[in-house]
């Protein structure tokens, strides 16, 4: 007994002595939700006018509850040094179908469970279900400045404008250094990894070949000013993941300016950014010839992204409004991308900024998938006129207006009015062997008027409670192209509306 107590003693004093080498303070944040929703239209697809078909079956509402768990933990070693997580859990529609985990095709977003580049998180779907974790980072403050290295939030920047936060987290490198008023920002991002290694060993992207990946480089500076801060961006995106790639061989070497501005004038504030993004889409290595179609062509990129947001506080009261521009391809120039068009998504809203409750709104389409107008029956990478409602925002001009009352610190009411018109008319794309071409103008380019109104209510500090409903007047950009031409003409569509609530806990 003796020598048991002597082995405890002994342990005890060990520990006493070496208490320094791991004590690590934890702080720990988390936001947890619980919501329902009601949409009276899955599909805003209405048939067509010399075709009396019963399209009642394909047009169900649909309703049901949603929720998640995100928790953030940071592990600080010192006041220098810390290591930095989150993970999301249990995300799931109460009492659906689980994702089933067996895989699909790239890119299915019923069963998101292959490593797709710029989906909503590092997991899989099957595993958000469950528990999968986004970030995990070092943050590490030096004399010389501070590095950040790990998983961490992709395409970050500026204003919430074309931001993908809640899109894939990527590995990174990240250096920060401030002088001053000044900050200045290198990064370097790996996006996407096609090496041999012991979980990539060949499949669809050949592993075999030496340099498939695609790699972000950034270099960023930010001035701090009194009542506000300006800063500008610049990206060199490297993607080589097409090089001989069945009858592709090409790399993409595509650039982005990204300034953008955050003030405060008296009761104002006002935030805006753009982007500008030019380089090579298609930069092709070799041209061959299959069974007689043409060789194919270079496309260069030239596009342009505007977005102003204003927003001022008169008491209980408050106005605002927001403007975006998003220039769209032209179907006319098949050797330029002008706008986010196939073959690649470029110059977007983003995942982050959902302005309107239905339209362009990403976080919808998680839950309750696309609500599609004409043409979702082609709706294929390869061959598609499909138009979304929910997808990020993209070839538009977008223009809000917002009157909100805050009769009581605890309840806020917003009334916004939106309106979106395409910048261009796209066209129905085909595509064989890789080689892209328009086939036929789109003959709407409005996307529709909506109206939401939304109330909040802080039931304590730490719980809200949130109610929303949305009324889309959809516009003739989601009657789509007519393919089947005089028999099937005159396409509808259908107007769309949603209620939604939430119950949500932070912490």
């Amino acid at each position: 007994m003796k020598k048991i107590w002597l082995i405890l003693l002994s342990l005890g004093l060990i520990m006493a002595f070496s208490v320094s080498a791991f004590a690590v303070d934890v702080k720990v944040s988390a936001e947890y939700y619980a919501g329902g929703l009601y949409l009276n239209k899955v599909t805003v697809d209405d048939g067509f006018e010399n075709w009396q078909g019963d399209r009642g079956s394909e047009q169900p509402s649909t309703a049901f509850f949603f929720q998640r768990l995100r928790m953030g933990t940071d592990f600080i070693v010192s006041p220098c040094l810390k290591l930095v997580t989150r993970f999301d859990a249990m995300e799931r529609i109460w009492g659906g179908a689980r994702s089933s985990g067996d895989g699909g095709i790239i890119g299915d977003s019923d069963d998101d469970d292959y490593y797709v580049p710029l989906a909503n998180s590092a997991g899989t779907r099957a595993e958000n279900e469950n528990i999968a974790f986004d970030l995990v980072y070092i943050d590490y403050t030096a004399p010389i400045g501070q590095f950040k290295v790990g998983y961490q939030k992709d395409y970050v920047w500026g204003t919430i404008f074309a931001d993908r936060g809640e899109g894939n987290p990527a590995g990174q490198i990240q250096y920060w250094k401030s002088f001053g008023p000044v900050t200045v920002f290198a990064g370097y991002a790996k996006e996407v990894e096609n090496n041999y290694s012991a979980t990539h060993t060949g499949g669809l992207f050949d592993s075999t070949i030496t340099d498939r990946d695609a790699d972000s480089y950034r270099i960023a500076g930010i001035y701090n000013f009194q009542g506000g801060e300006a800063g500008a961006l610049f990206r060199w995106e490297r993607n080589a993941t097409a090089r001989d790639f069945m009858f592709f061989n090409y790399n993409s070497n595509v650039f982005v300016f990204d300034p953008y501005i955050k003030a405060k004038i008296g009761p104002v504030n006002i935030q805006a950014e753009a982007q500008y993004w030019f380089g090579n889409a298609m930069k092709f290595e070799e041209t061959p010839i299959w069974g007689g179609m043409p060789p194919m062509s270079d496309v260069s990129i030239s596009a342009l992204s505007v977005f102003v947001d204003a927003t001022a506080n008169f008491g209980v009261f408050n106005v605002g409004g927001s403007f975006a521009y998003l220039s769209g391809d032209d179907p006319g120039t098949t050797d330029k991308l002008e706008g986010s068009g196939r073959p690649f998504a470029i110059n977007t809203g983003g995942l982050d900024w959902n302005p309107c409750l239905i339209l362009f709104n990403t976080d919808l389409n998680y839950w309750a998938g696309n609500i599609y107008g004409h043409g979702h029956s082609l709706n294929n990478p390869f061959l598609s006129n499909a138009t979304v409602v929910n997808s990020e925002m993209s070839n538009a001009w977008f223009f809000q207006g917002r009157v909100g009352v805050k009769p009581t610190p605890q309840l806020d009411v917003q009334l916004a009015v939106s309106f979106a018109q395409a910048d261009k008319k796209p066209a129905y794309y085909y595509t064989m062997m890789g080689f892209w071409g328009p086939y036929q103008a789109q003959p709407g380019g409005t996307y529709g008027t909506e109206i939401d109104l939304t109330g909040t209510y802080k039931i304590t500090n730490n719980l809200t409670y949130m109610l929303g409903v949305g009324y889309l007047f959809t516009g003739d950009y989601f009657k789509g192209v007519d393919v089947w031409g005089d028999s099937m003409g005159g396409a509808k569509v259908n107007d769309d509306f949603i209620l939604i609530n939430k119950l949500i806990l932070t912490f």
